[in-house]
């Protein structure tokens, strides 16, 4: 008796599923994806063989550059609550949209009093701005605003992390040590005696 044969067929695979995974992934890392700030100021950092990764949360950077003072926090959620706080220490009402696009910024030198009016510029505006700005005020002579930006940070981050605030300062190679020492003398004041300095890897080993 014949065996009967088995008709050979090609085989194909519908892709159609997994590319519409894929953009679909692709438009929700896009959406969620938040952009990466420039840097107000050109900080030429020293090099260092001690190699340690920056944390991603409840993290200030300092950034110090040409005599000028810029604060950076790390965290929308954090932002947000520091900038509540400091409207109510200095009798100011930030707007919704306001906090909104203060929760994407980046590195800020603006003065409290000027502050409302730089969440508002467009990104060319800032670059302009952070030529002309004093940056934030750091005397140690009482209260600066810089006291009051850290305090206020640091209520935010133990209120809604229930962690200590990190603080990290970038500072350029060839500042000079007065200006780092002002700061070193604000968070002193606070009783933070433990920071760190951010660098460049050292080439070689």
């Amino acid at each position: 008796m014949p065996r009967a044969k088995v008709q050979r067929k090609s085989t194909s695979i519908d892709m159609t599923a997994m590319c519409d995974v894929s953009f679909l992934l692709l438009t929700f890392f896009i959406l969620t994806a938040t952009a990466r700030q420039p840097d107000p100021l050109d900080i030429s950092i020293p090099a260092s063989t001690y190699k340690i990764k920056v944390p991603d949360k409840d993290l200030v950077i300092l950034s110090i550059g040409k005599g000028k003072l810029f604060y950076e926090i790390i965290g929308n959620d954090i932002k947000g609550a520091t900038l509540d706080k400091m409207g109510e220490k200095y009798g100011i009402k930030f707007t919704s949209e306001e906090r909104k696009r203060f929760s994407v910024l980046g590195a800020f030198g603006a003065p409290i009093g000027d502050l409302k009016r730089f969440i508002m510029m467009s990104s060319d505006q800032r670059e302009k701005y952070a030529e002309q700005t004093p940056g934030i005020q750091a005397d140690t002579t009482g209260t600066s605003e810089l006291d009051n930006w850290i305090l206020e940070t640091r209520n935010a981050v133990a209120e809604l992390h229930n962690e200590p605030l990190r603080i990290s300062i970038k500072g350029n190679a060839e500042e000079e040590y007065p200006t780092i020492k002002k700061i070193t003398d604000v968070l002193q004041k606070q009783k933070m005696n433990k920071f760190s300095l951010i660098t460049s890897a050292e080439g070689g080993k």
